[in-house]
């Protein structure tokens, strides 16, 4: 038995170094097109909030006689935006808030953000996450082992506060074999409080741009957004605390 595993492994691993190259960075390739193309057709004037503004009369009514439709096609644009990691994620939270209201607005920023997340990562992990587990080092493997046993909580606490960019949070688990399952759940449940503080933000825009002003983006670092969120954050990470605490109890003492 151990012997067929072992011929197995070697053939997946012949399999995946036979596998052409183009087809392994496909994906990277139509990822950055996007990203290029964004910028190149005049997208970024157009999801500004000055964009928002001046459509938003029209933005409305849509959401008002099509519903339905509405919605499908900002979970589907607000999908494309983080899966091409493009620089409108936050004006489509604030603009889910505005057209639909804060719970509905949160809801669909969180579906969209998430397929968006999701395809990320599985396209990053098929362009370089096997090859790179391949030729990982012992440190590497090591972080890799680590990073697994407690992957639920450090992904649910990176997802809670922005301490880095949302992209690098998107593609760094795919180059330590988190699961895809783990993925999903800890980026559904890590971006509901950031996501909803954004779209109640958005749900009051109509009255700033009568005003002729901008939203404070800045309001997600207020104390009392941001440390009920640092509180989450702490929560998520009693599991690998307590992990920790249990080793250090269990392990002999020299």
């Amino acid at each position: 038995m151990t012997d067929y595993m072992a011929e197995d492994t070697c053939n997946g691993d012949l399999g995946l170094q036979k596998k052409p190259v183009w087809r392994r960075i496909l994906p990277v390739i139509a990822l950055g097109a996007g990203f290029a193309g964004y910028f190149w057709f005049g997208l970024d004037e157009i999801f500004s909030f000055a964009g928002l503004g001046e459509n938003r009369e029209m933005l409305q009514e849509l959401v008002a006689t099509h519903a339905n439709l509405a919605a499908f096609l900002f979970v589907a644009t607000y999908t494309l935006c983080v899966a091409f990691s493009l620089p409108a994620a936050t004006l489509l939270t604030i603009a889910g808030g505005f057209l639909f209201g804060p719970i509905w607005g949160t809801t669909l920023v969180v579906l969209g953000a998430t397929m968006g997340a999701t395809g990320v990562f599985l396209a990053a992990r098929t362009a370089f996450g096997d090859s790179l587990r391949q030729r990982a080092g012992p440190a590497l493997k090591k972080l890799e082992a680590g990073f697994q046993a407690d992957a639920f909580s450090y992904l649910l606490v990176l997802r809670l506060v922005p301490l880095f960019p949302f992209f690098l949070v998107n593609i760094a688990p795919a180059f330590v074999g988190v699961s895809v399952r783990t993925y999903i759940v800890t980026t559904l449940i890590g971006i509901i409080p950031g996501a909803l503080v954004y779209a109640s933000v958005g749900s009051g825009i109509g009255m700033i741009f009568d005003q002729g002003g901008t939203p404070d983006l800045a309001v997600i670092f207020e104390p009392e957004v941001l440390l009920p969120i640092l509180g989450l954050s702490l929560l998520a990470m009693v599991p690998v605390v307590f992990k920790r605490f249990k080793a250090l109890r269990s392990s002999p003492i020299a």
